[in-house]
């Protein structure tokens, strides 16, 4: 047995909170779907319990630190109902509506915390934007196995296309970083690399590519191939090299790295979890809470469960730091030397 360090602190117990309530309702919904040994009279009793004791620890845990949980079993119970009313030509935002707001309250109880309550607008605003950025980029990263399980996915449900998903995604990016520029931090850098810097990267990773709009390569899929420049008169022809094959003597690119871990993964047993949005969410807010994202090597998705490389690992924060049109004015939030 080895000892392990324990997060402390308002902003742990905020994580927790949100997390046990989500995952008690959870439950919940399989128990009264029925769904796999949830559909066994002990199991199901016993899973009840649970549950009900899961929010029952939620709640009070909440309540230590001011929050009221409730807003999170409403957005949950209204999930459902928002997918059975969506159909082709519906607006995507309304899909992800119930998950914005549950986002927004955990956000902005952050500034309650921190005893800044004047940040609570702004951290609302940037807790909504997180929320739908989460679905968006999980809904894309889903769409392909959910197109052939049949499974529900809101850009299949609306008819949505990727580059619309795509546009929302920039334009939610945008506005964390206006909403982050109407705080008051004491140190911003943080924040603003987490919340800027990293939702911009995870976008990126899930549309698959690695240039933001406005530069040359565009937004291109996973997997496609790479083409060689343009020839130029008077220059020598660039080498072609086939799809998903790296140039000699090149650093394979993050994405490749990628998926070189996630087969690796696989052979080792990693499955995907059968983990709701709601569940998903919850987790994401915790592993947000405690710079899980950033700092724990691997950390596992909180949607898909994949083991993923930290945001921190190898140092890569600042690809893109001296080019980002940030909010900060020179962009000095990961003291760049690039």
């Amino acid at each position: 047995m080895q000892p392990a360090s324990v997060a402390q602190g308002d902003g742990a117990r905020l994580a927790a909170s949100v997390s046990l309530v989500l995952a008690s309702a959870k439950i919940n919904d399989h128990v009264a779907d029925g769904d796999g040994v949830f559909g066994r009279r002990g199991i199901s009793t016993a899973a009840r319990r649970v549950a009900g004791r899961w929010a029952a620890q939620g709640a009070w845990t909440g309540e230590q630190v001011g929050f009221d949980t409730a807003v999170l079993l409403d957005a949950v119970g209204e999930q459902p109902a928002v997918e059975q009313s969506l159909s082709r030509g519906d607006s995507l935002l309304l899909a992800t509506s119930p998950t914005e707001t549950a986002t927004a309250a955990a956000f902005a109880h952050t500034a309650v915390l921190s005893g800044r309550p004047g940040n609570t607008p702004a951290l609302s605003e940037a807790g909504k934007l997180f929320g739908r950025i989460a679905h968006l980029v999980d809904a894309v990263e889903d769409i392909e196995e959910d197109r052939a399980t049949g499974a529900w996915n809101p850009l299949l449900a609306t008819g949505t296309s990727i580059e619309e998903a795509r546009r929302l995604c920039d334009d939610a990016v945008l506005g964390v970083r206006l909403a982050l520029r109407e705080a008051e931090f004491t140190d911003s850098k943080l924040v603003h690399a987490l919340l800027a810097h990293e939702l911009d990267h995870a976008i990126k990773r899930a549309f698959g590519d690695v240039h933001g709009p406005g530069h040359a390569h565009g937004h291109g899929h996973p997997g496609g191939p790479q083409y060689p420049p343009p020839y130029q008169p008077q220059q020598p022809p660039p080498p072609y090299h086939p799809p998903n094959q790296q140039p000699p003597n090149k650093k394979p690119k993050r994405k490749d790295r990628r998926e070189d871990k996630r087969r690796e993964w696989q052979q080792q047993g990693w499955q995907r979890p059968n983990r709701s949005w709601g569940a998903a969410c919850g987790l994401a807010i915790a592993m947000f809470c405690t710079c899980q994202f950033c700092c724990r090597d691997p950390y596992h998705d909180p949607w898909t469960g994949e083991p993923k490389e930290g945001w921190c690992h190898s140092c890569d924060c600042c690809d893109s730091c001296c080019d980002c049109d940030c909010c900060c004015d020179g962009c000095d939030c990961c003291d760049c030397s690039c």
